[in-house]
């Protein structure tokens, strides 16, 4: 396994600049997830790091190696698309071992016979990896949408690469398979300890697969750390609004002295740094709030039920509004006047203009 530096990496596409400066540590068998909205770079960067996409400026190692202008096949990388890329024609097991059997013909030369051996052996070492022996004579069209893809991660995985790069591999599942296919790749990962850079714009598969989070935004890294500390220690509102579901909720108040004036929560008494003054946001995750039936200031506008779990939409009397996350078996109902109660260690404090934490 081997880890890759990224040192001041930057892509543009003639004058319009897309990725900035990016500077990033992998460490060796890491799991790291690239997160972030539609747009801003995540493939992209994965894609520089392929050698699919050539860099404007900077530096990229893999493994210690500078790989920066190395062709894309001399990289010791495996990556797997969004789309599977399955050849119809051919079976399970003659996918999985094509870049193998390619690698081992050279310039139009035959497979040789100790190298079918060696293929079929590490195709047949994958397949059980990847519970794809049923399968192995059958072609992609007989397949589902997750065998699909657990074939495409077994022909990455055959190549023992350095690195395995998953470009939004589920994103084309349904919401069950997507469930499964997270399991199967985490399980992946623990079995063969292989360093693993993934993209997505689930904030939840960023959550439950990744040892380090990185979210992007135009280009630009938010803010890398462990999914928990993303998650409890936001640097700004776009990485606490963007990791949580539902969102974090965003009041807007004004601070001084310690103190948070915040009308949308008027009458409660919130803390601020004493370093925040004037206009700010303070934000509220919805599990972090729990609902006073016997309180006042909010109205129920709708109420989510979801089964194990309800969100309570309401609106504060100067019109903004807030997600609840309600376990309760008593639940108020549409119309409702309510109050909330939560936790002053719960409160994150914004400015208003930069958006960035105040701590």
């Amino acid at each position: 396994m081997s880890g890759v530096t990224l040192t001041k990496v930057v892509k543009r596409y003639g004058a319009m600049q897309v990725i900035h400066g990016v500077d990033l540590e992998i460490a060796p068998g890491e799991f790291c997830v690239f997160a972030g909205p539609s747009g801003c770079g995540k493939s992209t960067l994965l894609r520089m790091i392929a050698g699919l996409e050539e860099t404007s400026e900077g530096q990229i190692r893999i493994g210690g190696r500078d790989v920066t202008h190395v062709d894309a096949a001399d990289r010791g990388i495996a990556m797997v698309f969004q789309t599977y890329a399955l050849y119809p024609h051919m079976t399970v097991e003659e996918n999985m071992g094509f870049g193998l059997r390619m690698k081992s013909m050279g310039f139009g030369m035959r497979v040789k016979s100790a190298d079918k051996a060696a293929i079929k052996s590490k195709v047949d070492e994958v397949a059980k990896i990847l519970k794809l022996e049923p399968y192995m004579s059958r072609k992609p069209k007989s397949l589902s949408g997750g065998q699909r893809q657990r074939v495409a991660i077994g022909r990455a995985l055959v190549r023992d690469p350095e690195v395995f790069l998953f470009d939004e591999p589920l994103s084309n599942l349904d919401a069950e398979l997507r469930v499964d296919m997270r399991v199967e790749i985490a399980r992946l990962h623990s079995e063969i300890g292989a360093t693993m850079i993934y993209v997505t714009h689930d904030q939840v598969e960023a959550m439950t697969l990744a040892d380090k989070i990185v979210v992007l935004r135009a280009g630009v890294i938010e803010q890398a750390g462990s999914p928990m500390d993303i998650y409890t220690d936001p640097n700004n509102k776009f990485v606490a609004g963007f990791i949580g579901s539902p969102s974090m909720n965003f009041l807007s108040a004004d601070a001084a002295s310690g103190r948070a004036n915040c009308p949308a929560l008027a009458g409660y008494d919130i803390n601020a740094p004493q370093s925040a003054s004037g206009d700010i946001l303070v934000g509220i995750r919805p599990e972090h709030l729990q609902v006073d039936t016997g309180g006042k200031g909010l109205t129920v506008d709708f109420v989510e039920r979801l089964g194990g779990v309800t969100y309570i939409y309401a609106a504060a009397k100067n019109n903004e509004r807030l997600i609840i996350e309600h376990k309760s078996p008593e639940t108020p109902k549409s119309g409702d006047e309510v109050g909330v109660r939560f936790k002053a260690e719960d409160v994150y404090v914004f400015d208003a203009k930069s958006n960035e934490r105040i701590r």
